[in-house]
């Protein structure tokens, strides 16, 4: 009996196999039936079907999946149906989550419907998986001149402004301020001011995707990404012991400029001091 048993089991796991291949190839076929009368919607479903089933087929269809999927979402983004869109490109990346072509058209989308912030960070990851991809480096360099701001450049290259500000947090640092919160950290310069002057604990928040993307580049090329922790966050939303462990000593921003109520750094700094930051014994 156990054997017979064994058998019977064996007899219905293959048969299963069996009934998966057909489907597969079925669907394979009709996908490609569909490609050939332009009906990209019901290709894709196919090919997403195809994956489910059988993902070891990943790499032989991936360029053929590709082409289904941009033709698809060309239609979608034609119909204006965006949420559609969005959630095709959420399914192929679940598929190919290190698919920078991928990667790169979704951004391609979110730029043009002015999503921008979230379009550099889909371009950044492309580029991240394949610095040689031209495109998508094109494209991230493209986003990046809306996003990052002329003034920054001017501020980084003002010897004197951040010689004073180093000197500031050198004598803050000296003189028992230990941890450190850096608000709109932008490129993490000040949060590496701090760090190299002695602070034990160092965060930075930064609220848009582009600037924290690049501070993280920045902080990783000076070798200090395990010891400045930085936070996609608006410095509003930042909670004890949630984000950092415990109120810090030293609440340091390089936001005052023309733009100072329009930014909201007043309101930033009151809950900063309110809720962040030491008080005064």
């Amino acid at each position: 009996m156990p054997n017979s048993n064994a058998k019977l089991h064996s007899n219905h796991r293959g048969g299963r196999e069996a009934s998966r291949r057909e489907l597969v190839s079925r669907s394979l076929q009709s996908a490609q039936h569909c490609l050939e009368n332009q009906d990209f919607g019901t290709a894709y479903a196919h090919y997403l079907l195809v994956l489910n089933l059988a993902p070891e087929l990943k790499t032989t269809v991936k360029e053929t999946f590709q082409f289904t999927l941009f033709k698809w979402a060309e239609e979608l983004d034609s119909l204006a149906r965006i949420q559609d869109l969005f959630n095709c490109y959420e399914q192929a990346l679940e598929l190919y989550p290190n698919d920078e072509v991928i990667c790169n058209s979704m951004g391609e989308h979110l730029f043009r419907m002015g999503f921008r912030d979230e379009a550099a960070g889909y371009f950044h990851k492309a580029v991240k998986l394949n610095p040689d991809f031209a495109d998508a480096k094109e494209n991230f360099y493209r986003v990046a001149n809306w996003l990052v701001e002329r003034w920054h450049f001017i501020m980084l290259n003002d010897a004197k402004r951040n010689l004073t500000y180093l000197r500031a947090i050198e004598n803050a640092v000296r003189s028992g301020s230990k941890s450190v919160l850096d608000i709109g950290t932008g490129t993490g310069i000040l949060s590496m001011f701090a760090k190299k002057a002695g602070a034990s604990f160092v965060y930075a928040c930064e609220l848009s995707k582009t600037m924290y993307e690049l501070a993280r580049d920045v902080v990783a090329a000076n070798n200090m990404e395990r010891e400045i922790k930085l936070l996609h966050l608006k410095s509003l939303d930042i909670e004890i012991p949630k984000h950092i462990p415990e109120r810090v000593s030293l609440v340091v921003t390089e936001t005052v400029d023309a733009g100072l109520f329009g930014e909201g750094i007043v309101e930033s700094l009151i809950h900063a001091w309110e809720h962040l930051l030491l008080q005064p014994k």
